[in-house]
């Protein structure tokens, strides 16, 4: 995904005081000094991260009032947006160092109230917060939360936390945390099926999204917060279950004339036994000492057409596992009835055929779903061209305008015959009660569903 600017300059506070221990919060009737409260707690407790006492408090302690300043400066800190590196991780994770601008240099004094409000007020607006189960109660009483898990992800992504542009406050508060929210959710509901003493397989919450919109960005967030909060998860793509070079090739000679087949994508393209396999034994994580390796891919062999990567580079994983984090442009994709896919493209006929086997390859491991939800197919084409035009711009070789029209032509079929009905019934074989429909804009960013 390419660099993300995420605020304008920020808006005036309302002038309040601490003593006014009346105040309500907006419309919510709220007491502000038990959200200050919160606030001051962050910097006593003992931060989950591994960080020390001392480091925690001084990290935190004027947090609030960086998020807010009541001047304007240049926003965001221009640096890569995608960091999905492990060692970044545990850099971020043991000792909170940033590469960003030094935050020691300014003073270390308790939040203003204004900057409580602004904060608030900003969270409960967010179009996810009754979609995932938050009111502006628990949301006051889990403040330093947010707090954490918002100055965490700034380091995490390079973003300067004194001065977040209103895209990147969007993207943080308005959608990463309140999407972890609502997967911690979903884990302790997992948990409570089962019984003390039973060995409890990790919750697999699937994410269906198409390519461009932001999926694998939003899963790099989640799984760092759940290894910021101690617990462990694993990453997992459709596209690590591409078959190999040489049977991509023989079902492209299987399949001539079909140009959704002719390159991997489309259902028919993944090697399913692996999915069943991988996906089995990651659900049999549950103890310490326990390991596998993750399949993975790379799409820059053999001159862009891809092969399986050497099981040598393949990241291992280990148990007890809590929770995998599962993506893909076409998890929960149902089979339509023939006529159905032809009036769409009558190539999709035997993608189709294919796609019958794909639930109990893939779609039955999921207990939990996420569906990312856009308004228009086209969105993914003018996603995938800006990627390009960046890495053109970076030196980077890239695809030229043709060409990715050319590369999309080759899924929009498949959008157009099984989006309507992923959204309008779910995923295959979701539970409504444990589905998450996030709808976005062409910005990529949550908006309030129609």
């Amino acid at each position: 995904m390419a660099a993300l600017n995420i605020l304008s300059p920020p808006l005036n506070p309302l002038q309040l005081t601490t003593d006014s221990t009346s105040l309500s919060i907006c419309k919510y009737n709220i007491n502000i000094n038990s959200i200050c409260q919160k606030y001051a707690s962050v910097s006593s407790s003992i931060c989950k991260c591994g960080r020390t006492l001392a480091t925690a408090k001084s990290k935190l302690s004027f947090m609030p009032s960086q998020m807010f300043p009541q001047r304007q400066h240049l926003s965001g800190s221009g640096c890569s947006w995608m960091q999905d590196d492990l060692a970044f991780y545990n850099n971020v994770v043991t000792n909170g160092r940033t590469r960003g601008p030094l935050h020691s240099v300014f003073p270390s004094t308790n939040a203003p109230v204004s900057s409580v409000k602004d904060l608030f007020d900003f969270i409960c607006a967010g179009p996810l917060i009754s979609k995932t189960n938050l009111t502006p109660e628990k949301v006051s009483e889990s403040i330093d939360k947010w707090i954490l898990y918002g100055s965490q992800l700034c380091r995490l992504f390079q973003l300067n936390e004194l001065f977040l542009t209103e895209p990147q406050k969007v993207r943080i508060y308005h959608y990463y945390i309140p999407v972890f929210l609502w997967c911690e959710q979903e884990i302790s509901h997992h948990n409570s099926m089962f019984q003390e003493g039973d060995d409890i397989p990790p919750l697999v919450i699937g994410f269906s999204a198409p390519q461009g919109c932001g999926k694998t960005t939003l899963v790099f967030a989640l799984n760092f917060l759940f290894r910021m909060t101690g617990r462990n998860s694993a990453t997992i793509s459709i596209d690590d279950f591409y078959l190999t070079a040489q049977d991509q090739a023989k079902l492209r000679d299987s399949n001539p004339g079909n140009a959704l087949l002719e390159f991997r994508g489309n259902a028919g393209s993944h090697d399913l036994a692996l999915s069943i396999e991988t996906l089995t034994a990651l659900g049999k994580l549950t103890k310490e000492g326990m390991k596998i390796k993750l399949p993975r891919y790379d799409k820059s062999a053999y001159n862009g057409r891809g092969d399986r990567a050497d099981p040598s580079t393949w990241p291992e994983v280990e148990g007890p596992l809590k929770v995998v984090l599962y993506e893909g442009w076409m998890l929960g994709f149902k089979p339509l009835p023939n006529e159905a896919v032809k009036a769409v493209d009558p190539q999709l006929e035997t993608v189709n055929k294919n796609l019958e086997a794909y639930y109990d390859a893939w779609d039955r491991f999921i207990n939990s779903w996420i569906v990312i939800k856009i308004q228009d197919p086209s969105f993914v084409y003018q996603w995938r061209l800006q990627a390009e035009i960046a890495m053109r711009a970076d030196g980077k070789p890239g695809m030229s305008d043709e060409e990715v029209m050319d590369f999309v032509s080759r899924y929009l079929p498949a959008y157009k015959a099984y989006l309507p009905t992923l959204y309008s019934e779910g995923p295959n074989g979701s539970n409504p009660g444990h589905l998450l429909v996030v709808e976005i804009d062409e910005g990529r960013n949550p908006i309030l569903a129609n």
